[in-house]
């Protein structure tokens, strides 16, 4: 039997050692950055992970992995934003961001605790593959979405996308780690 709310958390915890590492050397620097540049920055690494899942050959070492735990954080990065706007330097220290980063990754694993209860974990017996067609297929909704100034007509809004990109990405490592 499965715990994924254990398995959850343990990706989790290797994805927020890897924020908190980089907010150590970095500081907030990323505040500056507009909701686009993360929807980019996502983007940049799951057409990466397509590339290493269709190409035989791989130039840099980095593979799917450090990737997809880079979609968790960007993620969340853009819902701090999403809720605290873009911020005109380093505008919040390390205890404040992760305090933020913890609180996202409870409201986001709380609707995967939600859908997962409905769908009966049908993720587990999807591909990475597939997991990753689905981060850029959010991504693509997020585009047009930013396009549209956030406007929709019947759709969920930008932050529903971005906990299911971070959901997707954790089931994937969750995936990678069992292979």
């Amino acid at each position: 039997m499965h715990n994924t709310s254990k398995q959850y958390d343990e990706v989790i915890e290797l994805c927020r050692d890897l924020f908190e590492k980089k907010m150590k050397d970095y500081g907030s620097a990323w505040r500056i950055l507009r909701l686009p540049s993360f929807t980019d920055q996502i983007f940049i690494k799951a057409q990466r992970i397509r590339s290493i899942q269709d190409n035989e050959v791989q130039k840099v070492e980095e593979g799917e992995v450090s990737e997809f735990i880079g979609i968790v954080n960007y993620a969340i990065m853009a819902l701090i934003q999403l809720e605290k706007g873009v911020g005109s330097d380093s505008d919040i220290d390390l205890g404040q961001a992760l305090e933020l980063y913890d609180l996202k990754v409870c409201q986001t694993k709380e609707l995967m605790e939600n859908k997962n209860h409905d769908y009966g974990e049908a993720w587990r017996d999807m591909r990475v593959s597939s997991l990753t067609d689905l981060i850029l297929q959010k991504i693509l909704r997020v585009k047009q979405m930013e396009d549209n100034k956030g406007k929709t007509l019947v759709s969920e809004g930008v932050d529903a996308n971005y906990q299911d990109m971070i959901n997707y990405a954790v089931f994937a490592l969750i995936h990678l780690k069992a292979a």
